[in-house]
C-alpha cells in the first residue's frame, strides 16, 4: 500500500510556492457531502461564489471557472481569442513564460519572444527582472498592419520571485495604439499580491485554485473582457470544452455545462469568504504578504546569499528565490533540509535547476511558520556546507518584531 502520510510526528512544512498548505477550515468545506450539480442548492452556491470570485480578480466581467490545473486555463485563454497562425507576443520572465509559449506553439500559434539579453551569474538577465513595457511598446509599434494579435505576460513568475507591472504594459499598448490583447496570467499572483483586472485593462487573465486561494489543485479560471469576449466570436482555434460562451451563459443561472468539481467550489466558497470577510478585505491580505516577503529576503541577505530577482522594485510579495554560491548544488541543499527538518522548499525550474531554490511565503501562512522554515533552511545550509556570512534567523525575527501585522491579532476572550 502506498503510504502518503509518511512524516513521523508534527507537521510537514511545505514552503513551496504552491500548492500552498490547505487550511483546516477549507478542508472542512470540502469534505461537505456533495450535492446535485443541477438541483437549487447548487445554484445559489454557483452564482454566489462567481460572484465573490469577480471581487478576488477586481472586475465586473465574467469569471469563467473550470476544473482544470492553471495549465488548461492557458490553453483556454489562447484558443477562445485566437485562429490558427496567428502571431502572438510572449515576454519571457521565466519558466512559466516559457511554459506558455511552448503550449502556444503547439496549438498553431506564431510566437514571438521577448526578453532582455544576456546572463548574469550564468542566469539569463530576462529570468532576474520583470517584463520591460518599453520593449513592448517598441516591438508594438514596429506592427503597423497590426499582425500580433495577442500580447502575453506573466504577472508573478512562480520560477523566479519577480511580480510584472501589468499598469505598465497595458500603458505601452496603448502608446503604441495597437489593438492587441492583453493576456496576463497571475497563476500564482492571485490572491496574495495585488491585482486588478479591469483597473490594469486585463483582457484575460489565467489563474488556478492552488496558491494565494489556498485550495488543492483542480481549479482554474479566465476572466475576460468585453474585447475578448467579442473576439472570441471570430476566432477559429478549435475549442469544445474551453469555449466560453456556453460556460457563460448557463453560469447565469449558477450552473455549468458540465460536471463541475462541487467539493473544491465549496473549498472555494471558504476561500473567498476568508479572503473577503478578514479585517481589512483583500488588502490586509497584500500587506502581510508584502510584510512576509520583507523578512525572508532579510534573511537571505544576512546569509550573504544572492536573491534570484535582481530588481527590488519588483521583487513578489509570493515567494524569494535563493542563488547558491557557484559549484553548491541547490538541490542538495534542498533534500538535506527536506530530509533532517521536513521542509519542503520550491526547486529550482529550467535554466536555474540546481542553482537556486525557492521559499513560499504565501497563503495560510503566518510568521511562526516562516521563522521555523527559516530556521530548517539555515541548518540545511550549514549542513550542506554553505559559508553563511551570518543568521538569517535573527535577522528575520528583527524584522517581524520591529513591524507588526497590520491587522492586530483578535484578544483571547
Amino acid at each position: 500500500m502506498l503510504t502518503l502520510d509518511f512524516h513521523p510526528t508534527g507537521r510537514h512544512f511545505l514552503q513551496i510556492p504552491g500548492p500552498s498548505p490547505v487550511p483546516d477550515r477549507i478542508l472542512r468545506a470540502m469534505s461537505l457531502p456533495t450535492i446535485d450539480h443541477r438541483g437549487p442548492e447548487f445554484g445559489a452556491l454557483g452564482l454566489k461564489v462567481l460572484a465573490d470570485v469577480r471581487k478576488i480578480f477586481k472586475t465586473q466581467h465574467p469569471v469563467v471557472i473550470y476544473p482544470a490545473s492553471g495549465t488548461g486555463a492557458w490553453e483556454a485563454a489562447l484558443c477562445n481569442v485566437l485562429s490558427p497562425g496567428d502571431q502572438v507576443l510572449m515576454y519571457e520572465t521565466g519558466h512559466f513564460a516559457s511554459l506558455w509559449n511552448k503550449l502556444a506553439t503547439r496549438l498553431g500559434i506564431q510566437t514571438e519572444v521577448l526578453a532582455l539579453p544576456g546572463t548574469e551569474h550564468g542566469v539569463p538577465t530576462s529570468w532576474r527582472r520583470g517584463v520591460q513595457a518599453d520593449l513592448i511598446e517598441a516591438r508594438l509599434k514596429a506592427d503597423p498592419q497590426h499582425r500580433i494579435k495577442a500580447v502575453c505576460v506573466v504577472h508573478n513568475e512562480t520560477s523566479t520571485g519577480v511580480t510584472s507591472n501589468i499598469a505598465a504594459v497595458r500603458r505601452a499598448i496603448d502608446a503604441a495604439h495597437h489593438p492587441a490583447l492583453l493576456m496576463v496570467d497571475t497563476i500564482s499572483g492571485l490572491a496574495s499580491a495585488d491585482y486588478r483586472h479591469d483597473e490594469w485593462g486585463v483582457d484575460v487573465t489565467v489563474s488556478g485554485s492552488q496558491k494565494g486561494l489556498m485550495l488543492p489543485p483542480g481549479i482554474s479560471f479566465n476572466a475576460v473582457s468585453p474585447k475578448a469576449i467579442e473576439a472570441s466570436k471570430a476566432a477559429r482555434l478549435p475549442k469544445a470544452f474551453w469555449a466560453w460562451d456556453d460556460i457563460i451563459e448557463m453560469n447565469k443561472g449558477g450552473y455549468w455545462p458540465y460536471t463541475p468539481n462541487t467539493n473544491l467550489l465549496y473549498g472555494l466558497n471558504e476561500a473567498c469568504d476568508m479572503l473577503l470577510n478578514q479585517p481589512g478585505g483583500l488588502d490586509a491580505t497584500f500587506a502581510r504578504h508584502l510584510r512576509w516577503g520583507e523578512g525572508v529576503r532579510a534573511a537571505v541577505r544576512a546569509w550573504g546569499l544572492e536573491i534570484q530577482c535582481a530588481d527590488a522594485s519588483v521583487y513578489s510579495p509570493v515567494l524569494t528565490g535563493v542563488m547558491m554560491p557557484e559549484g553548491v548544488d541547490a538541490d542538495a541543499v534542498r533534500r538535506v533540509i527536506y530530509e533532517r527538518f521536513d521542509c519542503s522548499l520550491g526547486t529550482g525550474l529550467g535554466k536555474v535547476r540546481g542553482r537556486m531554490f525557492r521559499i513560499g511565503h504565501l497563503g495560510d501562512c503566518n510568521d511562526l511558520t516562516l521563522m521555523a522554515a527559516l530556521a530548517g533552511c539555515e541548518m540545511g545550509l550549514k549542513l550542506a556546507g554553505v559559508k553563511l556570512a551570518g543568521s538569517g534567523v535573527q535577522a528575520a525575527m528583527d524584522y517581524f518584531a520591529a513591524h507588526a501585522a497590520p491587522v492586530a491579532l483578535r484578544k483571547a476572550a
